[in-house]
Protein backbone atom coordinates (compact mmCIF):
# COMPACT_ATOMS: atom_id res chain seq x y z
CA UNK A 1 0.00 0.00 0.00
CA UNK A 2 1.54 3.21 -1.03
CA UNK A 3 0.08 6.66 -0.07
CA UNK A 4 0.01 9.88 -2.22
CA UNK A 5 -0.38 13.78 -1.14
CA UNK A 6 -3.65 15.44 -2.47
CA UNK A 7 -1.54 18.44 -3.83
CA UNK A 8 0.24 15.83 -6.30
CA UNK A 9 4.27 16.80 -5.75
CA UNK A 10 5.47 15.01 -2.37
CA UNK A 11 6.91 11.64 -2.94
CA UNK A 12 4.81 8.27 -2.86
CA UNK A 13 4.75 6.49 1.13
CA UNK A 14 4.39 3.42 2.58
CA UNK A 15 2.30 3.29 5.88
CA UNK A 16 5.43 3.59 7.60
CA UNK A 17 6.59 6.49 6.83
CA UNK A 18 3.43 7.59 6.18
CA UNK A 19 2.64 7.29 9.84
CA UNK A 20 6.18 9.15 11.04
CA UNK A 21 5.34 11.85 8.59
CA UNK A 22 1.95 13.37 9.19
CA UNK A 23 1.85 16.43 6.54
CA UNK A 24 2.94 15.80 2.91
CA UNK A 25 6.00 17.99 2.06
CA UNK A 26 4.14 19.97 -0.70
CA UNK A 27 1.82 20.61 2.14
CA UNK A 28 -0.91 18.65 1.30
CA UNK A 29 -2.71 15.15 3.52
CA UNK A 30 -2.06 12.09 2.53
CA UNK A 31 -4.74 9.44 1.20
CA UNK A 32 -3.99 5.57 -0.13
CA UNK A 33 -3.14 5.57 -4.16
CA UNK A 34 -5.89 2.88 -3.91
CA UNK A 35 -8.49 2.09 -1.94
CA UNK A 36 -8.85 -1.23 -0.64
CA UNK A 37 -12.40 -3.14 -0.97
CA UNK A 38 -14.37 -5.11 1.13
CA UNK A 39 -16.48 -7.29 -0.44
CA UNK A 40 -19.92 -8.07 0.55
CA UNK A 41 -19.00 -11.54 1.97
CA UNK A 42 -16.08 -10.00 4.04
CA UNK A 43 -18.18 -7.46 4.97
CA UNK A 44 -21.22 -10.18 6.30
CA UNK A 45 -18.57 -12.37 7.64
CA UNK A 46 -18.11 -9.58 10.14
CA UNK A 47 -21.60 -9.98 12.09
CA UNK A 48 -20.76 -11.03 15.38
CA UNK A 49 -16.85 -10.40 15.68
CA UNK A 50 -15.34 -8.65 18.61
CA UNK A 51 -14.75 -5.10 17.53
CA UNK A 52 -10.82 -5.78 17.70
CA UNK A 53 -11.31 -8.56 15.17
CA UNK A 54 -13.09 -6.20 13.08
CA UNK A 55 -10.76 -3.98 13.19
CA UNK A 56 -8.09 -5.90 12.34
CA UNK A 57 -9.49 -7.21 9.45
CA UNK A 58 -10.78 -3.37 7.99
CA UNK A 59 -7.53 -2.15 8.68
CA UNK A 60 -4.66 -4.57 7.39
CA UNK A 61 -4.63 -3.58 3.88
CA UNK A 62 -4.10 -0.35 5.04
CA UNK A 63 -1.05 -1.35 7.41
CA UNK A 64 0.49 -2.86 3.97
CA UNK A 65 2.58 -5.71 5.37
CA UNK A 66 4.48 -3.19 7.15
CA UNK A 67 3.57 -4.74 10.54
CA UNK A 68 3.47 -8.34 10.96
CA UNK A 69 0.03 -9.95 11.49
CA UNK A 70 0.18 -11.60 14.84
CA UNK A 71 2.25 -8.30 16.25
CA UNK A 72 -0.50 -6.07 14.71
CA UNK A 73 -3.23 -8.51 15.78
CA UNK A 74 -1.49 -7.34 19.40
CA UNK A 75 -1.69 -3.34 18.87
CA UNK A 76 -5.53 -3.91 17.88
CA UNK A 77 -6.64 -5.74 20.88
CA UNK A 78 -4.19 -3.74 23.24
CA UNK A 79 -5.52 -0.24 22.07
CA UNK A 80 -9.28 -1.32 22.43
CA UNK A 81 -9.25 -3.23 26.15
CA UNK A 82 -8.39 -0.01 27.48
CA UNK A 83 -12.45 0.98 26.88
CA UNK A 84 -15.15 0.90 29.62
CA UNK A 85 -17.82 -0.95 27.31
CA UNK A 86 -16.91 -4.53 26.26
CA UNK A 87 -18.22 -3.25 22.37
CA UNK A 88 -15.98 -0.35 22.66
CA UNK A 89 -18.26 1.18 20.32
CA UNK A 90 -22.00 0.72 21.20
CA UNK A 91 -25.44 1.03 19.52
CA UNK A 92 -27.69 2.60 21.28
CA UNK A 93 -30.97 2.88 20.06
CA UNK A 94 -33.09 5.67 20.38
CA UNK A 95 -36.34 5.21 18.16
CA UNK A 96 -37.81 2.98 15.52
CA UNK A 97 -35.00 3.59 13.41
CA UNK A 98 -32.55 6.16 14.91
CA UNK A 99 -29.36 5.46 16.41
CA UNK A 100 -26.54 6.36 18.87
CA UNK A 101 -23.20 5.22 18.18
CA UNK A 102 -21.02 5.88 21.69
CA UNK A 103 -17.52 6.75 20.87
CA UNK A 104 -16.76 8.19 24.51
CA UNK A 105 -16.32 4.67 26.47
CA UNK A 106 -12.36 5.25 26.38
CA UNK A 107 -10.09 6.67 28.69
CA UNK A 108 -10.89 10.48 28.23
CA UNK A 109 -14.27 10.17 26.99
CA UNK A 110 -14.15 11.01 24.00
CA UNK A 111 -13.98 9.67 20.24
CA UNK A 112 -10.33 10.80 19.47
CA UNK A 113 -9.73 7.53 22.03
CA UNK A 114 -10.64 5.39 19.14
CA UNK A 115 -7.80 6.37 17.28
CA UNK A 116 -5.53 7.56 19.50
CA UNK A 117 -5.21 4.18 21.50
CA UNK A 118 -4.12 2.81 18.57
CA UNK A 119 -1.48 5.43 17.08
CA UNK A 120 0.33 5.76 20.39
CA UNK A 121 0.85 2.09 20.04
CA UNK A 122 1.68 2.15 16.11
CA UNK A 123 3.72 5.14 16.36
CA UNK A 124 6.15 3.47 19.65
CA UNK A 125 6.41 -0.06 17.32
CA UNK A 126 7.87 1.73 14.50
CA UNK A 127 10.19 4.31 16.73
CA UNK A 128 11.43 1.41 18.47
CA UNK A 129 12.28 -0.54 15.04
CA UNK A 130 13.86 1.94 14.04
CA UNK A 131 15.55 3.17 17.08
CA UNK A 132 14.34 6.68 17.28
CA UNK A 133 12.90 9.23 20.19
CA UNK A 134 10.74 11.83 17.72
CA UNK A 135 8.33 15.35 19.73
CA UNK A 136 4.42 15.04 18.97
CA UNK A 137 3.38 18.56 18.26
CA UNK A 138 -0.36 18.35 18.14
CA UNK A 139 -3.53 21.38 18.33
CA UNK A 140 -6.15 20.62 19.97
CA UNK A 141 -9.85 22.19 20.41
CA UNK A 142 -10.76 20.14 23.57
CA UNK A 143 -10.56 16.70 22.77
CA UNK A 144 -7.38 15.24 20.56
CA UNK A 145 -4.98 16.36 23.09
CA UNK A 146 -6.35 14.60 26.24
CA UNK A 147 -6.79 11.25 23.75
CA UNK A 148 -3.49 12.32 22.40
CA UNK A 149 -1.81 12.61 26.03
CA UNK A 150 -3.50 9.21 27.19
CA UNK A 151 -2.14 7.32 24.04
CA UNK A 152 1.21 8.14 24.20
CA UNK A 153 2.05 9.18 27.76
CA UNK A 154 3.75 5.72 28.45
CA UNK A 155 5.91 6.24 24.96
CA UNK A 156 9.48 6.06 26.02
CA UNK A 157 10.44 7.00 22.59
CA UNK A 158 8.01 10.13 22.84
CA UNK A 159 7.68 13.95 23.69
CA UNK A 160 4.41 15.36 23.70
CA UNK A 161 3.38 19.06 22.99
CA UNK A 162 -0.22 19.79 22.79
CA UNK A 163 -1.58 23.32 22.07
CA UNK A 164 -4.86 24.28 23.32
CA UNK A 165 -6.66 27.75 22.80
CA UNK A 166 -6.54 29.45 26.28
CA UNK A 167 -9.89 29.27 28.20
CA UNK A 168 -11.58 28.25 24.86
CA UNK A 169 -11.88 24.34 26.26
CA UNK A 170 -14.43 23.14 28.77
CA UNK A 171 -12.62 23.03 32.39
CA UNK A 172 -12.90 18.74 32.62
CA UNK A 173 -11.28 19.02 28.46
CA UNK A 174 -8.29 21.54 29.69
CA UNK A 175 -7.95 19.17 33.22
CA UNK A 176 -7.79 15.83 31.05
CA UNK A 177 -4.71 17.19 29.55
CA UNK A 178 -3.09 19.71 32.43
CA UNK A 179 -3.42 17.29 34.95
CA UNK A 180 -0.88 14.40 33.37
CA UNK A 181 2.58 15.45 35.00
CA UNK A 182 4.63 13.05 32.92
CA UNK A 183 8.35 13.80 32.12
CA UNK A 184 7.60 13.38 28.48
CA UNK A 185 4.10 15.68 28.19
CA UNK A 186 3.63 19.60 28.01
CA UNK A 187 0.51 21.50 27.77
CA UNK A 188 0.92 24.29 26.43
CA UNK A 189 -2.03 27.36 26.19
CA UNK A 190 -1.96 29.61 22.95
CA UNK A 191 -3.06 33.22 23.09
CA UNK A 192 -5.58 32.82 20.19
CA UNK A 193 -8.12 29.99 18.99
CA UNK A 194 -7.66 26.65 17.76
CA UNK A 195 -6.79 27.75 13.88
CA UNK A 196 -3.72 29.64 15.67
CA UNK A 197 -2.75 26.84 17.05
CA UNK A 198 -3.55 24.43 13.88
CA UNK A 199 -1.75 26.95 11.73
CA UNK A 200 1.52 26.64 13.87
CA UNK A 201 1.63 23.21 13.84
CA UNK A 202 1.16 23.09 10.18
CA UNK A 203 3.93 25.89 9.88
CA UNK A 204 6.27 23.60 12.59
CA UNK A 205 6.01 20.44 10.07
CA UNK A 206 6.75 22.39 7.23
CA UNK A 207 10.25 23.79 8.51
CA UNK A 208 11.27 21.39 11.01
CA UNK A 209 15.14 23.22 11.34
CA UNK A 210 14.07 24.12 14.89
CA UNK A 211 14.33 20.25 15.93
CA UNK A 212 17.91 20.18 14.41
CA UNK A 213 17.18 16.98 13.24
CA UNK A 214 14.53 14.67 15.94
CA UNK A 215 11.84 13.50 13.57
CA UNK A 216 8.60 15.73 14.26
CA UNK A 217 5.44 13.64 13.80
CA UNK A 218 1.52 14.68 13.95
CA UNK A 219 -1.23 13.26 16.18
CA UNK A 220 -3.88 15.20 14.44
CA UNK A 221 -6.58 14.11 12.31
CA UNK A 222 -3.66 14.66 9.37
CA UNK A 223 -2.14 11.82 10.24
CA UNK A 224 -3.76 9.22 8.04
CA UNK A 225 -3.40 6.31 10.74
CA UNK A 226 -6.12 8.42 12.46
CA UNK A 227 -8.53 8.26 9.61
CA UNK A 228 -7.63 4.18 9.60
CA UNK A 229 -8.61 3.79 12.97
CA UNK A 230 -12.01 5.84 12.86
CA UNK A 231 -12.87 3.84 9.27
CA UNK A 232 -13.59 0.51 12.03
CA UNK A 233 -16.85 1.78 13.61
CA UNK A 234 -18.75 2.79 10.76
CA UNK A 235 -18.15 -0.92 9.39
CA UNK A 236 -18.84 -2.49 12.41
CA UNK A 237 -22.31 -0.02 13.15
CA UNK A 238 -23.02 -0.31 9.88
CA UNK A 239 -22.84 -4.57 9.41
CA UNK A 240 -24.28 -4.83 13.52
CA UNK A 241 -27.89 -2.94 11.55
CA UNK A 242 -27.67 -4.75 8.65
CA UNK A 243 -24.95 -4.63 5.97
CA UNK A 244 -24.20 -5.19 3.68
CA UNK A 245 -27.60 -6.57 3.61
CA UNK A 246 -29.41 -2.97 3.47
CA UNK A 247 -27.64 0.46 3.91
CA UNK A 248 -27.10 2.35 6.49
CA UNK A 249 -26.68 6.36 7.18
CA UNK A 250 -24.84 8.24 9.52
CA UNK A 251 -24.82 12.23 10.92
CA UNK A 252 -21.37 13.54 11.68
CA UNK A 253 -20.72 16.15 14.25
CA UNK A 254 -18.24 17.95 12.24
CA UNK A 255 -15.00 20.58 12.48
CA UNK A 256 -12.20 19.01 11.28
CA UNK A 257 -13.46 17.17 8.76
CA UNK A 258 -11.36 13.83 9.81
CA UNK A 259 -14.03 12.03 11.76
CA UNK A 260 -16.60 12.53 8.38
CA UNK A 261 -13.99 11.28 6.03
CA UNK A 262 -13.23 7.96 7.61
CA UNK A 263 -17.34 7.29 6.94
CA UNK A 264 -16.66 7.81 3.37
CA UNK A 265 -14.06 5.96 2.90
CA UNK A 266 -15.78 3.39 4.72
CA UNK A 267 -18.12 4.18 2.11
CA UNK A 268 -15.51 3.65 -0.90
CA UNK A 269 -13.77 0.40 0.47
CA UNK A 270 -18.02 -1.32 0.05
CA UNK A 271 -19.95 -0.17 2.90
CA UNK A 272 -23.28 0.97 1.82
CA UNK A 273 -24.13 4.19 3.13
CA UNK A 274 -27.16 6.04 1.65
CA UNK A 275 -26.54 9.49 3.01
CA UNK A 276 -23.85 11.23 5.19
CA UNK A 277 -25.28 14.11 7.32
CA UNK A 278 -22.73 16.82 8.56
CA UNK A 279 -23.81 18.58 11.57
CA UNK A 280 -22.01 22.31 12.38
CA UNK A 281 -22.30 24.43 15.33
CA UNK A 282 -22.22 28.33 14.07
CA UNK A 283 -19.16 27.67 12.54
CA UNK A 284 -20.53 26.54 10.04
CA UNK A 285 -18.09 26.51 6.61
CA UNK A 286 -18.60 22.71 5.95
CA UNK A 287 -22.53 23.46 5.70
CA UNK A 288 -22.17 27.06 3.86
CA UNK A 289 -19.91 25.12 1.40
CA UNK A 290 -22.30 22.21 0.87
CA UNK A 291 -25.69 24.42 0.83
CA UNK A 292 -24.47 27.59 -1.00
CA UNK A 293 -20.99 27.03 -1.92
CA UNK A 294 -19.52 29.52 0.21
CA UNK A 295 -16.39 28.29 0.69
CA UNK A 296 -15.07 31.32 3.02
CA UNK A 297 -13.40 32.27 6.19
CA UNK A 298 -15.59 33.79 8.71
CA UNK A 299 -14.60 35.11 12.03
CA UNK A 300 -14.70 32.60 14.51
CA UNK A 301 -17.64 31.87 16.78
CA UNK A 302 -17.23 30.33 20.27
CA UNK A 303 -20.31 28.59 21.13
CA UNK A 304 -21.40 25.72 23.75
CA UNK A 305 -19.35 22.64 21.09
CA UNK A 306 -15.83 24.42 21.68
CA UNK A 307 -14.68 21.04 20.14
CA UNK A 308 -16.38 22.44 16.76
CA UNK A 309 -15.53 26.27 17.03
CA UNK A 310 -12.68 25.65 13.87
CA UNK A 311 -12.91 27.74 10.95
CA UNK A 312 -10.35 25.72 9.14
CA UNK A 313 -11.37 22.23 8.52
CA UNK A 314 -8.10 20.39 7.18
CA UNK A 315 -9.17 17.32 6.47
CA UNK A 316 -11.90 18.57 3.96
CA UNK A 317 -8.70 18.92 1.92
CA UNK A 318 -9.13 15.04 1.66
CA UNK A 319 -12.70 15.07 0.29
CA UNK A 320 -12.52 17.79 -2.26
CA UNK A 321 -9.01 15.41 -3.62
CA UNK A 322 -11.54 13.18 -4.49
CA UNK A 323 -14.24 15.26 -6.20
CA UNK A 324 -11.91 16.93 -7.99
CA UNK A 325 -11.16 13.42 -9.43
CA UNK A 326 -7.45 13.37 -7.71
CA UNK A 327 -6.05 16.32 -9.42
CA UNK A 328 -3.99 17.88 -6.75
CA UNK A 329 -3.36 20.92 -8.87
CA UNK A 330 -6.61 22.11 -8.39
CA UNK A 331 -6.97 20.70 -4.84
CA UNK A 332 -3.91 22.97 -4.71
CA UNK A 333 -5.63 26.37 -6.58
CA UNK A 334 -8.55 26.23 -4.70
CA UNK A 335 -7.28 26.22 -1.58
CA UNK A 336 -4.38 28.90 -2.20
CA UNK A 337 -7.60 31.13 -3.26
CA UNK A 338 -9.31 30.09 0.17
CA UNK A 339 -6.50 31.32 1.87
CA UNK A 340 -6.80 34.95 0.37
CA UNK A 341 -10.67 35.57 -0.42
CA UNK A 342 -13.60 33.80 -0.59
CA UNK A 343 -13.79 31.23 -2.56
CA UNK A 344 -16.40 28.72 -4.51
CA UNK A 345 -15.63 24.82 -5.73
CA UNK A 346 -16.11 24.29 -9.26
CA UNK A 347 -19.67 23.01 -10.08
CA UNK A 348 -18.80 19.64 -11.04
CA UNK A 349 -17.01 18.97 -7.99
CA UNK A 350 -19.52 19.94 -6.23
CA UNK A 351 -22.44 18.08 -7.54
CA UNK A 352 -20.66 15.04 -6.60
CA UNK A 353 -20.68 16.11 -2.87
CA UNK A 354 -23.84 16.67 -3.07
CA UNK A 355 -24.88 13.63 -4.35
CA UNK A 356 -23.63 11.85 -1.30
CA UNK A 357 -23.64 14.58 1.26
CA UNK A 358 -26.26 16.45 3.48
CA UNK A 359 -25.74 19.30 6.15
CA UNK A 360 -27.26 21.46 8.54
CA UNK A 361 -25.81 23.88 11.14
CA UNK A 362 -26.96 25.31 14.51
CA UNK A 363 -26.75 28.14 16.83
CA UNK A 364 -26.35 27.39 20.73
CA UNK A 365 -30.11 27.88 21.43
CA UNK A 366 -30.78 25.34 19.05
CA UNK A 367 -28.01 22.98 20.76
CA UNK A 368 -29.96 23.77 24.15
CA UNK A 369 -33.38 23.00 22.44
CA UNK A 370 -31.89 19.57 21.07
CA UNK A 371 -30.61 17.98 24.55
CA UNK A 372 -34.12 18.95 26.11
CA UNK A 373 -35.78 17.39 23.16
CA UNK A 374 -33.44 14.14 23.04
CA UNK A 375 -33.99 13.56 26.52
CA UNK A 376 -38.01 14.13 26.77
CA UNK A 377 -38.12 11.68 23.86
CA UNK A 378 -35.29 9.22 24.94
CA UNK A 379 -34.12 9.53 27.89
CA UNK A 380 -30.69 10.09 26.97
CA UNK A 381 -28.66 12.73 28.07
CA UNK A 382 -26.08 14.35 25.38
CA UNK A 383 -23.38 16.45 25.13
CA UNK A 384 -23.81 20.11 22.66
CA UNK A 385 -21.89 18.55 19.83
CA UNK A 386 -23.57 15.07 19.70
CA UNK A 387 -26.76 17.12 20.30
CA UNK A 388 -25.50 19.10 17.00
CA UNK A 389 -26.11 15.72 15.21
CA UNK A 390 -29.30 14.56 16.83
CA UNK A 391 -30.66 17.79 15.16
CA UNK A 392 -29.21 17.76 12.13
CA UNK A 393 -30.21 13.95 11.52
CA UNK A 394 -33.78 14.58 12.29
CA UNK A 395 -33.59 17.43 10.17
CA UNK A 396 -31.82 16.06 7.04
CA UNK A 397 -32.26 12.33 6.50
CA UNK A 398 -33.26 11.02 3.59
CA UNK A 399 -35.89 8.54 4.86
CA UNK A 400 -37.31 6.55 7.73
CA UNK A 401 -36.59 3.15 6.42
CA UNK A 402 -32.96 4.07 6.58
CA UNK A 403 -31.06 3.24 9.87
CA UNK A 404 -30.01 6.59 10.70
CA UNK A 405 -26.61 6.52 12.95
CA UNK A 406 -25.87 9.34 14.88
CA UNK A 407 -22.37 10.09 16.64
CA UNK A 408 -22.09 10.43 20.34
CA UNK A 409 -18.80 11.76 20.24
CA UNK A 410 -17.66 12.54 23.96
CA UNK A 411 -19.36 11.70 27.03
CA UNK A 412 -22.06 14.73 28.77
CA UNK A 413 -19.67 14.99 31.51
CA UNK A 414 -16.95 16.93 29.76
CA UNK A 415 -19.19 19.06 28.92
CA UNK A 416 -21.44 19.93 31.94
CA UNK A 417 -21.69 23.55 31.56
CA UNK A 418 -23.51 23.04 28.62
CA UNK A 419 -25.88 20.64 30.75
CA UNK A 420 -26.78 22.70 33.35
CA UNK A 421 -27.46 25.73 30.76
CA UNK A 422 -29.77 22.92 28.98
CA UNK A 423 -31.75 22.83 32.41
CA UNK A 424 -30.24 19.66 33.51
CA UNK A 425 -28.56 19.77 37.08
CA UNK A 426 -25.17 18.52 35.90
CA UNK A 427 -23.60 15.04 34.70
CA UNK A 428 -21.17 13.24 37.25
CA UNK A 429 -17.46 12.33 36.08
CA UNK A 430 -16.89 8.55 35.86
CA UNK A 431 -15.57 7.15 38.61
CA UNK A 432 -12.37 7.03 37.27
CA UNK A 433 -12.73 10.49 37.48
CA UNK A 434 -14.34 12.10 40.27
CA UNK A 435 -10.66 13.60 41.61
CA UNK A 436 -10.21 15.11 38.46
CA UNK A 437 -11.27 18.85 39.15
CA UNK A 438 -9.06 18.97 42.21
CA UNK A 439 -5.72 17.25 40.73
CA UNK A 440 -2.36 19.10 39.88
CA UNK A 441 -2.44 21.43 36.87
CA UNK A 442 0.52 22.07 34.95
CA UNK A 443 0.64 23.96 31.64
CA UNK A 444 2.24 26.92 30.01
CA UNK A 445 0.54 30.06 28.47
CA UNK A 446 2.40 31.84 25.28
CA UNK A 447 1.08 34.13 22.97
CA UNK A 448 -0.20 32.68 19.57
CA UNK A 449 3.54 33.33 18.06
CA UNK A 450 5.77 30.47 15.85
CA UNK A 451 9.18 31.40 16.86
CA UNK A 452 8.25 31.67 20.32
CA UNK A 453 6.23 28.39 20.43
CA UNK A 454 9.13 26.51 18.44
CA UNK A 455 12.02 28.18 21.22
CA UNK A 456 9.81 26.36 23.95
CA UNK A 457 9.25 22.90 22.13
CA UNK A 458 12.79 22.98 21.09
CA UNK A 459 14.24 23.66 24.87
CA UNK A 460 11.68 21.41 26.46
CA UNK A 461 12.34 18.50 24.26
CA UNK A 462 14.61 15.80 25.61
CA UNK A 463 17.68 14.90 24.17
CA UNK A 464 17.34 12.22 21.27
CA UNK A 465 19.18 8.80 22.49
CA UNK A 466 22.67 8.19 20.43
Amino acid sequence: MRYISTRGQAPALNFEDVVLTGMASDGGLYVPERVPQLSRDELAAMAGLSYAEIAFRVMKPFVGGEIDDATFRDIVHDAYATFSHEAVVPLNQLDSNHFLLELFHGPTLAFKDVALQLLGRILDHFLIKRGERAVIMGATSGDTGSAAIEGCRHCDNLDIFILHPHNRVSEVQRRQMTSVLADNVFNIAIEGNFDDAQAMVKASFADQAFLDGTRLVAVNSINWARIMAQIVYYVAAGVALGAPHREVSFCVPSANFGNVFAGYMAYQMGLPVKQFVIATNANDILHRTLADNDFAKRELEATLAPSMDIVVSSNFERLLFDAYQRDGEAVCALLERFQHEPAALAEAPLARLREKFASHSVDDATILEAIREAHHRTKELLDPHTATGYRAAEVCRADAATPMITLATAHPAKFADAVVKAGFPGVPLPSHMDDLLEREERYTVLPAELAVVQAFVAEHRRTPAA
